[in-house]
Protein backbone atom coordinates (compact mmCIF):
# COMPACT_ATOMS: atom_id res chain seq x y z
CA UNK A 1 0.00 0.00 0.00
CA UNK A 2 1.06 3.61 -0.52
CA UNK A 3 2.63 5.50 2.40
CA UNK A 4 1.36 8.84 3.63
CA UNK A 5 3.50 11.95 4.01
CA UNK A 6 3.46 13.42 7.55
CA UNK A 7 5.37 16.65 8.18
CA UNK A 8 7.26 16.71 11.48
CA UNK A 9 8.74 20.21 10.93
CA UNK A 10 6.63 22.04 13.50
CA UNK A 11 6.85 23.83 16.85
CA UNK A 12 4.22 24.27 19.56
CA UNK A 13 3.88 27.75 21.01
CA UNK A 14 1.68 29.54 23.55
CA UNK A 15 -1.28 31.80 22.64
CA UNK A 16 0.56 34.83 24.06
CA UNK A 17 3.37 34.54 21.52
CA UNK A 18 3.72 37.73 19.47
CA UNK A 19 3.19 37.80 15.76
CA UNK A 20 6.85 38.77 15.22
CA UNK A 21 7.90 35.64 17.10
CA UNK A 22 5.49 33.53 15.03
CA UNK A 23 7.03 34.87 11.82
CA UNK A 24 10.49 34.18 13.19
CA UNK A 25 9.56 30.58 14.00
CA UNK A 26 8.12 30.10 10.51
CA UNK A 27 11.57 30.79 9.09
CA UNK A 28 12.86 27.76 11.03
CA UNK A 29 9.86 25.41 10.91
CA UNK A 30 7.28 24.66 8.25
CA UNK A 31 4.42 24.86 10.75
CA UNK A 32 3.77 26.80 13.95
CA UNK A 33 1.02 25.38 16.19
CA UNK A 34 -0.79 27.54 18.69
CA UNK A 35 -2.85 25.85 21.41
CA UNK A 36 -5.66 27.64 23.26
CA UNK A 37 -8.53 25.21 23.85
CA UNK A 38 -8.19 24.48 20.13
CA UNK A 39 -5.18 23.96 17.88
CA UNK A 40 -4.41 26.68 15.34
CA UNK A 41 -1.86 25.98 12.62
CA UNK A 42 0.18 28.44 10.55
CA UNK A 43 2.07 27.29 7.49
CA UNK A 44 5.21 29.06 6.27
CA UNK A 45 3.36 30.00 3.07
CA UNK A 46 0.68 31.75 5.13
CA UNK A 47 2.97 34.47 6.54
CA UNK A 48 1.41 36.98 4.14
CA UNK A 49 -1.77 36.87 6.24
CA UNK A 50 0.17 38.34 9.16
CA UNK A 51 1.74 41.25 7.26
CA UNK A 52 -0.85 43.90 8.18
CA UNK A 53 -0.96 42.99 11.86
CA UNK A 54 1.01 44.69 14.65
CA UNK A 55 4.15 42.69 15.27
CA UNK A 56 3.70 42.95 19.03
CA UNK A 57 0.10 41.67 19.01
CA UNK A 58 -0.35 38.29 20.76
CA UNK A 59 -1.18 35.68 18.17
CA UNK A 60 -4.36 34.60 20.00
CA UNK A 61 -5.80 38.10 19.65
CA UNK A 62 -5.13 38.08 15.93
CA UNK A 63 -6.74 34.59 15.66
CA UNK A 64 -9.93 35.79 17.36
CA UNK A 65 -9.98 39.00 15.33
CA UNK A 66 -9.69 37.19 11.98
CA UNK A 67 -11.74 34.11 12.91
CA UNK A 68 -8.83 31.89 11.92
CA UNK A 69 -10.15 28.32 11.64
CA UNK A 70 -8.90 25.73 14.13
CA UNK A 71 -7.45 22.41 12.98
CA UNK A 72 -8.70 18.91 13.71
CA UNK A 73 -6.58 16.55 15.80
CA UNK A 74 -6.94 12.86 15.02
CA UNK A 75 -5.18 9.51 15.42
CA UNK A 76 -4.31 7.33 12.44
CA UNK A 77 -7.09 4.91 13.32
CA UNK A 78 -9.74 7.64 13.42
CA UNK A 79 -8.56 9.64 10.44
CA UNK A 80 -11.03 8.13 7.97
CA UNK A 81 -13.96 7.87 10.37
CA UNK A 82 -13.80 11.01 12.50
CA UNK A 83 -15.24 14.36 11.40
CA UNK A 84 -12.19 16.11 10.02
CA UNK A 85 -12.06 19.72 8.86
CA UNK A 86 -9.98 19.38 5.72
CA UNK A 87 -10.00 23.13 5.11
CA UNK A 88 -6.99 23.31 7.43
CA UNK A 89 -3.98 21.02 7.97
CA UNK A 90 -4.71 18.17 10.40
CA UNK A 91 -2.70 17.26 13.51
CA UNK A 92 -1.85 13.56 13.77
CA UNK A 93 -1.85 12.41 17.37
CA UNK A 94 0.02 9.36 18.70
CA UNK A 95 -2.55 6.75 19.78
CA UNK A 96 -0.96 5.75 23.10
CA UNK A 97 0.79 8.95 24.30
CA UNK A 98 -1.58 11.61 22.86
CA UNK A 99 1.49 13.57 21.77
CA UNK A 100 1.55 15.38 18.40
CA UNK A 101 3.15 13.14 15.82
CA UNK A 102 3.08 15.54 12.89
CA UNK A 103 0.99 17.63 10.51
CA UNK A 104 -0.93 16.29 7.53
CA UNK A 105 -1.67 18.78 4.75
CA UNK A 106 -4.98 18.26 2.87
CA UNK A 107 -3.19 18.01 -0.49
CA UNK A 108 -0.99 15.19 0.88
CA UNK A 109 -4.10 13.41 2.14
CA UNK A 110 -5.71 13.68 -1.30
CA UNK A 111 -2.58 12.24 -2.95
CA UNK A 112 -2.57 9.38 -0.44
CA UNK A 113 -6.24 8.56 -1.04
CA UNK A 114 -5.72 8.61 -4.80
CA UNK A 115 -2.77 6.21 -4.52
CA UNK A 116 -4.67 4.00 -2.05
CA UNK A 117 -7.65 3.89 -4.39
CA UNK A 118 -5.39 2.82 -7.24
CA UNK A 119 -3.90 0.07 -5.04
CA UNK A 120 -7.31 -1.19 -3.94
CA UNK A 121 -8.55 -1.24 -7.53
CA UNK A 122 -5.43 -3.22 -8.54
CA UNK A 123 -6.28 -5.82 -5.85
CA UNK A 124 -9.90 -5.76 -6.98
CA UNK A 125 -8.98 -6.21 -10.65
CA UNK A 126 -6.48 -9.00 -9.89
CA UNK A 127 -9.13 -10.84 -7.86
CA UNK A 128 -11.50 -10.57 -10.80
CA UNK A 129 -8.89 -11.98 -13.18
CA UNK A 130 -8.11 -14.87 -10.80
CA UNK A 131 -11.69 -16.17 -11.11
CA UNK A 132 -12.30 -18.48 -14.07
CA UNK A 133 -15.90 -17.32 -14.51
CA UNK A 134 -16.97 -14.07 -16.17
CA UNK A 135 -17.02 -11.25 -13.60
CA UNK A 136 -18.99 -8.03 -14.11
CA UNK A 137 -19.22 -5.12 -11.66
CA UNK A 138 -21.45 -2.08 -12.23
CA UNK A 139 -22.06 1.07 -10.20
CA UNK A 140 -25.48 2.23 -9.02
CA UNK A 141 -26.23 3.75 -12.44
CA UNK A 142 -25.42 0.52 -14.30
CA UNK A 143 -22.06 1.73 -15.60
CA UNK A 144 -19.46 -1.05 -15.94
CA UNK A 145 -16.63 -0.77 -13.42
CA UNK A 146 -14.99 -4.19 -13.91
CA UNK A 147 -15.04 -6.63 -16.83
CA UNK A 148 -12.55 -9.50 -16.60
CA UNK A 149 -10.89 -11.56 -19.34
CA UNK A 150 -13.34 -14.44 -18.89
CA UNK A 151 -16.18 -11.97 -19.57
CA UNK A 152 -14.37 -10.84 -22.73
CA UNK A 153 -14.14 -14.48 -23.88
CA UNK A 154 -17.75 -15.28 -22.97
CA UNK A 155 -19.39 -12.25 -24.59
CA UNK A 156 -16.76 -11.30 -27.19
CA UNK A 157 -16.72 -7.70 -25.91
CA UNK A 158 -13.34 -6.09 -25.21
CA UNK A 159 -12.67 -4.65 -21.76
CA UNK A 160 -11.55 -1.34 -23.26
CA UNK A 161 -14.88 -1.02 -25.06
CA UNK A 162 -17.29 -1.74 -22.21
CA UNK A 163 -15.63 -0.44 -19.02
CA UNK A 164 -17.02 3.01 -18.29
CA UNK A 165 -20.06 2.43 -20.49
CA UNK A 166 -23.61 1.65 -19.39
CA UNK A 167 -24.17 -2.11 -19.56
CA UNK A 168 -27.44 -1.68 -21.44
CA UNK A 169 -25.40 -0.26 -24.33
CA UNK A 170 -24.41 -3.87 -25.10
CA UNK A 171 -27.33 -5.91 -23.67
CA UNK A 172 -31.12 -5.61 -23.77
CA UNK A 173 -32.50 -4.20 -20.52
CA UNK A 174 -34.66 -7.30 -19.99
CA UNK A 175 -31.62 -9.57 -20.16
CA UNK A 176 -29.47 -7.76 -17.60
CA UNK A 177 -29.48 -9.56 -14.26
CA UNK A 178 -27.49 -6.75 -12.60
CA UNK A 179 -30.31 -4.28 -13.27
CA UNK A 180 -32.60 -6.54 -11.26
CA UNK A 181 -30.05 -6.65 -8.44
CA UNK A 182 -29.75 -2.83 -8.43
CA UNK A 183 -33.52 -2.42 -8.37
CA UNK A 184 -34.38 -5.11 -5.81
CA UNK A 185 -31.19 -5.27 -3.72
CA UNK A 186 -31.45 -9.06 -3.37
CA UNK A 187 -28.77 -11.64 -4.28
CA UNK A 188 -29.22 -14.39 -6.89
CA UNK A 189 -27.57 -17.81 -6.60
CA UNK A 190 -27.14 -20.49 -9.28
CA UNK A 191 -29.77 -19.05 -11.64
CA UNK A 192 -29.87 -20.02 -15.29
CA UNK A 193 -29.59 -16.96 -17.53
CA UNK A 194 -29.47 -16.30 -21.27
CA UNK A 195 -28.02 -12.78 -21.65
CA UNK A 196 -27.99 -12.97 -25.44
CA UNK A 197 -28.98 -15.28 -28.25
CA UNK A 198 -25.73 -17.24 -28.26
CA UNK A 199 -24.81 -17.50 -24.58
CA UNK A 200 -26.05 -19.60 -21.66
CA UNK A 201 -24.72 -19.02 -18.14
CA UNK A 202 -25.32 -19.85 -14.48
CA UNK A 203 -25.30 -16.65 -12.43
CA UNK A 204 -24.35 -15.71 -8.88
CA UNK A 205 -24.96 -12.01 -8.25
CA UNK A 206 -25.03 -9.71 -5.21
CA UNK A 207 -25.73 -6.05 -4.51
CA UNK A 208 -22.86 -3.91 -3.19
CA UNK A 209 -24.27 -2.16 -0.13
CA UNK A 210 -22.82 0.82 1.75
CA UNK A 211 -24.79 1.59 4.86
CA UNK A 212 -28.33 0.91 3.70
CA UNK A 213 -27.79 2.08 0.13
CA UNK A 214 -27.08 -0.10 -2.93
CA UNK A 215 -24.07 1.48 -4.64
CA UNK A 216 -23.48 -1.19 -7.26
CA UNK A 217 -23.69 -4.89 -8.08
CA UNK A 218 -21.33 -7.75 -8.90
CA UNK A 219 -22.04 -10.93 -10.88
CA UNK A 220 -20.07 -14.06 -11.69
CA UNK A 221 -21.35 -16.02 -14.67
CA UNK A 222 -20.33 -19.62 -15.36
CA UNK A 223 -20.49 -20.27 -19.11
CA UNK A 224 -22.52 -23.42 -19.85
CA UNK A 225 -23.04 -22.70 -23.55
CA UNK A 226 -21.07 -25.75 -24.64
CA UNK A 227 -23.06 -27.99 -22.29
CA UNK A 228 -26.33 -26.66 -23.68
CA UNK A 229 -25.20 -27.07 -27.27
CA UNK A 230 -24.03 -30.62 -26.58
CA UNK A 231 -27.39 -31.54 -25.11
CA UNK A 232 -29.17 -29.94 -28.05
CA UNK A 233 -27.05 -31.80 -30.60
CA UNK A 234 -26.84 -35.25 -29.00
CA UNK A 235 -29.57 -37.59 -30.14
CA UNK A 236 -30.79 -40.01 -27.52
CA UNK A 237 -30.92 -43.36 -29.29
CA UNK A 238 -32.24 -46.55 -27.71
CA UNK A 239 -29.64 -49.19 -26.87
CA UNK A 240 -28.45 -51.09 -29.90
CA UNK A 241 -28.54 -54.84 -29.76
CA UNK A 242 -30.32 -57.27 -27.48
CA UNK A 243 -33.23 -55.56 -25.80
CA UNK A 244 -33.82 -58.48 -23.37
CA UNK A 245 -31.24 -57.49 -20.81
CA UNK A 246 -32.43 -59.55 -17.86
CA UNK A 247 -30.50 -62.49 -19.31
CA UNK A 248 -27.25 -60.48 -19.02
CA UNK A 249 -27.73 -59.81 -15.30
CA UNK A 250 -25.97 -62.42 -13.23
CA UNK A 251 -28.30 -63.37 -10.37
CA UNK A 252 -27.01 -66.41 -8.46
CA UNK A 253 -27.57 -64.75 -5.09
CA UNK A 254 -30.97 -65.59 -3.61
CA UNK A 255 -31.67 -61.99 -2.58
CA UNK A 256 -30.74 -60.64 -6.01
CA UNK A 257 -32.78 -63.34 -7.72
CA UNK A 258 -35.83 -62.22 -5.75
CA UNK A 259 -35.23 -58.58 -6.72
CA UNK A 260 -34.83 -59.52 -10.40
CA UNK A 261 -38.08 -61.48 -10.30
CA UNK A 262 -39.83 -58.46 -8.80
CA UNK A 263 -38.34 -56.26 -11.57
CA UNK A 264 -39.69 -58.62 -14.23
CA UNK A 265 -43.17 -58.55 -12.69
CA UNK A 266 -43.38 -54.74 -12.62
CA UNK A 267 -41.66 -54.11 -15.96
CA UNK A 268 -44.96 -54.14 -17.83
CA UNK A 269 -46.57 -51.58 -15.50
CA UNK A 270 -46.20 -47.78 -15.47
CA UNK A 271 -45.45 -47.56 -11.75
CA UNK A 272 -42.39 -45.46 -10.74
CA UNK A 273 -39.49 -47.57 -9.45
CA UNK A 274 -36.67 -46.74 -7.04
CA UNK A 275 -33.47 -48.75 -7.44
CA UNK A 276 -31.17 -48.70 -4.43
CA UNK A 277 -27.67 -50.07 -3.93
CA UNK A 278 -24.05 -49.09 -3.59
CA UNK A 279 -22.21 -47.17 -6.31
CA UNK A 280 -21.34 -49.45 -9.23
CA UNK A 281 -23.74 -52.24 -8.24
CA UNK A 282 -25.56 -52.25 -11.60
CA UNK A 283 -28.63 -50.09 -11.04
CA UNK A 284 -28.59 -48.58 -14.54
CA UNK A 285 -28.29 -52.00 -16.19
CA UNK A 286 -31.32 -53.21 -14.24
CA UNK A 287 -33.26 -50.05 -15.19
CA UNK A 288 -32.49 -50.72 -18.87
CA UNK A 289 -33.58 -54.34 -18.46
CA UNK A 290 -36.92 -53.24 -17.00
CA UNK A 291 -37.46 -50.72 -19.82
CA UNK A 292 -36.64 -53.15 -22.64
CA UNK A 293 -38.84 -55.81 -21.08
CA UNK A 294 -41.81 -53.40 -21.00
CA UNK A 295 -44.33 -52.25 -23.59
CA UNK A 296 -42.22 -49.07 -23.91
CA UNK A 297 -39.24 -50.98 -25.32
CA UNK A 298 -39.45 -49.23 -28.71
CA UNK A 299 -39.56 -45.77 -27.12
CA UNK A 300 -36.62 -43.75 -25.73
CA UNK A 301 -34.69 -44.73 -22.60
CA UNK A 302 -33.23 -41.42 -21.36
CA UNK A 303 -30.93 -40.90 -18.39
CA UNK A 304 -30.47 -37.84 -16.19
CA UNK A 305 -27.51 -38.00 -13.79
CA UNK A 306 -28.05 -35.49 -10.99
CA UNK A 307 -24.49 -35.98 -9.72
CA UNK A 308 -22.86 -34.69 -12.91
CA UNK A 309 -25.06 -31.64 -13.58
CA UNK A 310 -24.75 -28.31 -11.68
CA UNK A 311 -27.69 -28.03 -9.24
CA UNK A 312 -28.87 -24.81 -10.88
CA UNK A 313 -29.15 -26.60 -14.23
CA UNK A 314 -31.13 -29.69 -13.13
CA UNK A 315 -34.56 -28.01 -13.31
CA UNK A 316 -33.85 -26.88 -16.87
CA UNK A 317 -32.46 -30.31 -17.86
CA UNK A 318 -35.46 -32.14 -16.44
CA UNK A 319 -38.35 -29.89 -17.46
CA UNK A 320 -36.84 -27.77 -20.26
CA UNK A 321 -37.18 -24.03 -20.67
CA UNK A 322 -38.53 -21.36 -22.96
CA UNK A 323 -35.62 -19.80 -24.87
CA UNK A 324 -36.51 -16.17 -24.08
CA UNK A 325 -37.23 -16.57 -20.37
CA UNK A 326 -34.36 -14.30 -19.34
CA UNK A 327 -34.16 -12.16 -22.47
CA UNK A 328 -36.61 -11.09 -25.17
CA UNK A 329 -39.65 -13.43 -25.04
CA UNK A 330 -39.82 -15.95 -27.89
CA UNK A 331 -41.86 -19.00 -28.70
CA UNK A 332 -38.74 -21.18 -29.01
CA UNK A 333 -38.63 -23.96 -26.42
CA UNK A 334 -36.01 -26.48 -25.43
CA UNK A 335 -37.63 -29.71 -24.25
CA UNK A 336 -36.30 -31.27 -21.07
CA UNK A 337 -35.50 -34.93 -20.41
CA UNK A 338 -39.11 -35.64 -19.43
CA UNK A 339 -40.34 -34.61 -22.86
CA UNK A 340 -37.41 -36.26 -24.66
CA UNK A 341 -38.42 -39.54 -23.01
CA UNK A 342 -42.09 -39.17 -23.98
CA UNK A 343 -43.88 -42.56 -24.06
CA UNK A 344 -40.63 -44.13 -22.88
CA UNK A 345 -38.62 -44.15 -19.66
CA UNK A 346 -36.62 -41.49 -17.83
CA UNK A 347 -34.01 -42.94 -15.47
CA UNK A 348 -32.90 -40.38 -12.87
CA UNK A 349 -29.54 -41.37 -11.39
CA UNK A 350 -28.50 -40.16 -7.91
CA UNK A 351 -31.92 -38.67 -7.28
CA UNK A 352 -30.74 -37.64 -3.78
CA UNK A 353 -28.56 -34.98 -5.48
CA UNK A 354 -31.63 -33.27 -6.95
CA UNK A 355 -32.38 -29.83 -5.37
CA UNK A 356 -35.38 -29.83 -3.04
CA UNK A 357 -37.45 -27.42 -5.16
CA UNK A 358 -36.97 -29.65 -8.21
CA UNK A 359 -37.96 -32.71 -6.14
CA UNK A 360 -41.27 -31.00 -5.32
CA UNK A 361 -41.83 -30.17 -9.00
CA UNK A 362 -41.08 -33.81 -9.99
CA UNK A 363 -43.53 -35.03 -7.34
CA UNK A 364 -46.20 -32.79 -8.85
CA UNK A 365 -45.52 -34.34 -12.26
CA UNK A 366 -45.88 -37.87 -10.87
CA UNK A 367 -49.23 -36.89 -9.39
CA UNK A 368 -50.61 -34.97 -12.36
CA UNK A 369 -48.61 -36.18 -15.41
CA UNK A 370 -48.13 -32.49 -16.30
CA UNK A 371 -45.65 -29.72 -15.57
CA UNK A 372 -44.56 -26.21 -16.60
CA UNK A 373 -41.31 -25.39 -18.37
CA UNK A 374 -39.15 -22.73 -16.77
CA UNK A 375 -40.38 -19.35 -18.01
CA UNK A 376 -43.55 -20.70 -19.60
CA UNK A 377 -47.18 -20.51 -18.48
CA UNK A 378 -48.17 -23.31 -20.83
CA UNK A 379 -48.74 -26.69 -19.19
CA UNK A 380 -46.93 -29.65 -20.76
CA UNK A 381 -48.57 -33.07 -20.60
CA UNK A 382 -46.37 -36.05 -21.29
CA UNK A 383 -46.53 -39.80 -20.64
CA UNK A 384 -43.10 -40.77 -19.31
CA UNK A 385 -42.29 -43.55 -16.88
CA UNK A 386 -39.96 -42.54 -14.05
CA UNK A 387 -37.28 -44.77 -12.58
CA UNK A 388 -34.75 -43.38 -10.11
CA UNK A 389 -31.67 -44.63 -8.30
CA UNK A 390 -29.78 -43.74 -5.15
CA UNK A 391 -26.85 -45.05 -3.14
CA UNK A 392 -27.86 -43.37 0.12
CA UNK A 393 -30.60 -43.87 2.71
CA UNK A 394 -33.33 -41.45 1.68
CA UNK A 395 -35.11 -41.78 5.04
CA UNK A 396 -32.14 -40.09 6.72
CA UNK A 397 -32.22 -37.24 4.20
CA UNK A 398 -35.94 -36.75 4.89
CA UNK A 399 -35.21 -36.39 8.61
CA UNK A 400 -32.54 -33.79 7.78
CA UNK A 401 -34.95 -31.88 5.53
CA UNK A 402 -32.88 -32.62 2.40
CA UNK A 403 -35.30 -34.91 0.58
CA UNK A 404 -39.00 -34.28 -0.11
CA UNK A 405 -41.13 -36.83 1.69
CA UNK A 406 -43.88 -36.67 -0.95
CA UNK A 407 -41.46 -37.67 -3.71
CA UNK A 408 -40.08 -40.49 -1.52
CA UNK A 409 -43.52 -42.07 -1.23
CA UNK A 410 -44.17 -41.64 -4.95
CA UNK A 411 -40.92 -43.43 -5.86
CA UNK A 412 -40.97 -46.21 -3.27
CA UNK A 413 -44.19 -47.93 -4.34
CA UNK A 414 -41.71 -50.37 -5.86
CA UNK A 415 -38.26 -50.36 -4.25
CA UNK A 416 -35.73 -52.79 -5.72
CA UNK A 417 -32.45 -53.20 -3.82
CA UNK A 418 -29.31 -54.58 -5.48
CA UNK A 419 -26.98 -56.20 -2.92
CA UNK A 420 -23.29 -55.22 -3.05
CA UNK A 421 -20.91 -57.58 -4.83
CA UNK A 422 -19.22 -58.56 -1.54
CA UNK A 423 -22.51 -60.28 -0.62
CA UNK A 424 -22.62 -62.09 -3.99
CA UNK A 425 -19.16 -63.66 -4.14
CA UNK A 426 -20.52 -66.81 -5.76
CA UNK A 427 -21.36 -64.72 -8.82
CA UNK A 428 -17.84 -63.35 -9.29
CA UNK A 429 -16.42 -66.30 -11.35
CA UNK A 430 -19.35 -66.01 -13.79
CA UNK A 431 -18.89 -62.24 -14.03
CA UNK A 432 -15.15 -62.68 -14.64
CA UNK A 433 -15.83 -65.09 -17.51
CA UNK A 434 -18.40 -62.68 -18.98
CA UNK A 435 -16.06 -59.70 -18.79
CA UNK A 436 -13.07 -61.61 -20.24
CA UNK A 437 -15.23 -62.58 -23.21
CA UNK A 438 -16.50 -59.01 -23.63
CA UNK A 439 -13.14 -57.21 -23.48
CA UNK A 440 -11.14 -59.78 -25.43
CA UNK A 441 -13.57 -59.27 -28.30
CA UNK A 442 -13.76 -55.49 -27.86
CA UNK A 443 -9.97 -54.94 -27.83
CA UNK A 444 -9.15 -57.79 -30.25
CA UNK A 445 -6.91 -59.53 -27.72
CA UNK A 446 -6.35 -63.20 -27.05
CA UNK A 447 -8.74 -64.61 -24.46
CA UNK A 448 -6.50 -65.43 -21.48
CA UNK A 449 -7.03 -67.85 -18.62
CA UNK A 450 -6.66 -66.71 -15.03
CA UNK A 451 -4.27 -68.37 -12.63
CA UNK A 452 -6.11 -70.09 -9.77
CA UNK A 453 -4.49 -67.72 -7.28
CA UNK A 454 -5.80 -64.74 -9.28
CA UNK A 455 -9.35 -66.08 -9.36
CA UNK A 456 -9.25 -66.75 -5.62
CA UNK A 457 -7.98 -63.23 -4.98
CA UNK A 458 -10.68 -61.66 -7.16
CA UNK A 459 -13.36 -63.70 -5.42
CA UNK A 460 -12.24 -62.70 -1.92
CA UNK A 461 -11.81 -59.00 -2.63
CA UNK A 462 -14.46 -56.70 -1.04
CA UNK A 463 -15.01 -54.72 -4.27
CA UNK A 464 -16.12 -51.40 -2.75
CA UNK A 465 -16.81 -50.22 -6.33
CA UNK A 466 -18.95 -53.35 -6.92
CA UNK A 467 -19.53 -54.76 -10.43
CA UNK A 468 -18.18 -51.59 -12.04
CA UNK A 469 -14.84 -51.95 -10.23
CA UNK A 470 -14.57 -55.66 -11.11
CA UNK A 471 -15.42 -54.88 -14.72
CA UNK A 472 -12.76 -52.14 -14.90
CA UNK A 473 -10.17 -54.45 -13.30
CA UNK A 474 -10.78 -57.21 -15.87
CA UNK A 475 -10.59 -54.71 -18.73
CA UNK A 476 -7.26 -53.44 -17.38
CA UNK A 477 -5.88 -57.00 -17.18
CA UNK A 478 -6.96 -57.70 -20.76
CA UNK A 479 -5.50 -54.44 -22.09
CA UNK A 480 -2.10 -54.68 -20.38
CA UNK A 481 -1.34 -58.36 -20.97
CA UNK A 482 -0.61 -60.36 -24.09
CA UNK A 483 0.23 -63.62 -22.29
CA UNK A 484 -2.12 -66.61 -22.40
CA UNK A 485 -2.23 -66.78 -18.59
CA UNK A 486 -2.72 -63.93 -16.13
CA UNK A 487 -0.86 -64.47 -12.87
CA UNK A 488 -0.66 -62.63 -9.54
CA UNK A 489 2.16 -60.39 -10.77
CA UNK A 490 -0.22 -58.82 -13.29
CA UNK A 491 -2.72 -57.74 -10.63
CA UNK A 492 -2.99 -54.13 -9.39
CA UNK A 493 -0.96 -53.37 -6.22
CA UNK A 494 -4.01 -53.43 -3.93
CA UNK A 495 -4.92 -56.95 -5.03
CA UNK A 496 -1.29 -58.11 -4.80
CA UNK A 497 -1.18 -57.09 -1.15
CA UNK A 498 -4.38 -59.02 -0.55
CA UNK A 499 -2.71 -62.26 -1.69
CA UNK A 500 -0.24 -62.00 1.20
CA UNK A 501 -2.78 -60.73 3.73
CA UNK A 502 -5.16 -63.65 3.07
CA UNK A 503 -2.45 -66.35 2.87
CA UNK A 504 -3.26 -69.04 5.48
CA UNK A 505 -0.68 -69.47 8.23
CA UNK A 506 -0.16 -72.61 10.32
CA UNK A 507 0.60 -72.57 14.01
CA UNK A 508 4.36 -72.30 13.52
CA UNK A 509 4.14 -69.49 11.00
CA UNK A 510 5.70 -66.18 12.03
CA UNK A 511 6.52 -62.78 10.65
CA UNK A 512 9.99 -64.08 9.80
CA UNK A 513 8.55 -67.02 7.86
CA UNK A 514 6.09 -64.75 6.07
CA UNK A 515 8.91 -62.45 4.93
CA UNK A 516 11.00 -65.44 3.80
CA UNK A 517 8.11 -66.90 1.80
CA UNK A 518 7.37 -63.52 0.20
CA UNK A 519 11.03 -63.03 -0.80
CA UNK A 520 11.01 -66.49 -2.38
CA UNK A 521 7.84 -65.64 -4.27
CA UNK A 522 9.42 -62.46 -5.64
CA UNK A 523 12.77 -64.18 -6.35
CA UNK A 524 14.56 -61.91 -3.89
CA UNK A 525 13.12 -58.66 -5.29
CA UNK A 526 12.78 -56.58 -2.12
CA UNK A 527 10.71 -53.82 -3.71
CA UNK A 528 8.17 -56.35 -4.97
CA UNK A 529 8.21 -58.16 -1.60
CA UNK A 530 7.57 -54.92 0.29
CA UNK A 531 4.70 -54.17 -2.11
CA UNK A 532 3.12 -57.59 -1.47
CA UNK A 533 3.56 -57.25 2.30
CA UNK A 534 2.05 -53.77 2.30
CA UNK A 535 5.05 -52.19 4.01
CA UNK A 536 7.74 -49.71 2.96
CA UNK A 537 11.11 -50.88 1.65
CA UNK A 538 12.79 -49.28 4.67
CA UNK A 539 10.65 -51.34 7.05
CA UNK A 540 11.37 -54.50 5.06
CA UNK A 541 15.14 -53.86 5.18
CA UNK A 542 14.95 -53.37 8.96
CA UNK A 543 13.03 -56.66 9.34
CA UNK A 544 15.55 -58.52 7.16
CA UNK A 545 18.35 -57.17 9.34
CA UNK A 546 16.44 -57.99 12.54
CA UNK A 547 15.81 -61.62 11.52
CA UNK A 548 19.22 -62.09 9.89
CA UNK A 549 17.71 -63.02 6.51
Amino acid sequence: MSSIKINDSFILTSPSTSISQIKSELSNFEYVIVFDKHYYIFHTKEQFALQSASMSMPIIDWIHKTNWSPSTISTWLDLKTSKVNWERPVLIQAYETNSIHGVLHPSDWIHYLQAENEDVFSYFETLGETINDAVTVVDDKGKVVLWNTAAENTYKIAKQAIVGEFINTYFDDESIVLHKILNEGRPIRGAYHKPNKETHVLVNASPIVKGHKVIGAVATEHDITNIIRLHEEVEQDPLIGDKSLFSSIIGENSTLEEEIEMAKKVSSTNIPILLTGEVGSGKELLAQAIHYDSTRRNEPFITLNCATIPPGLIDMELFGYQQGVFSQPTTDKRPGKLEQAANGTLFIQDVHKMPLDVQIKLCDYLENAAYYMTGSNEQVQVNTRIMASTSVLLESLIEQGEFYEGLYYQLTVINIHIPPLKERQNEIPTLITQFIEEFSTKHEKIKPTLDEEVVETLCHHDWPGNVRELRNTIERLILLNDLPTITAQHLPAELKRQITLHEPLNETSSEKQLIQDTLKRTYGNKSAAADLLGISRGTLYNKIKEYGL
